[in-house]
């Protein structure tokens, strides 16, 4: 299975845990998640009442210059050990 597949296997797989993850889980698998498909952030970070988005746009923010198949394999281990708790 090529990392590509792999990689959209757990996100499909990260729909269906089995209990939710905390949120600095959740903000480390959007992070990953953005950075394996898109590469590093763009755009202007979100304003200060804006929690949410901004806590999204540092979160990928975080993982600028990480290589997006480093990101992917990341991402794939996270969920990986979210599955099996």
């Amino acid at each position: 299975m090529s990392l590509d597949e792999r990689f959209q296997d757990a996100a499909a797989r990260a729909k269906d845990l089995p209990s939710r993850p905390s949120n600095e889980d959740l903000l480390k698998m959007y992070g990953l998640f953005k950075q394996g498909t898109s590469g590093d952030v763009s755009g202007d970070r979100p304003g200060a009442f804006d929690f949410k988005g901004r806590a999204k746009y540092d979160a990928w923010a975080g993982l600028k210059g990480t290589g997006q198949d480093d990101a992917k394999e990341q991402y794939i281990a996270l969920v990986d050990s979210l599955a099996n708790g």
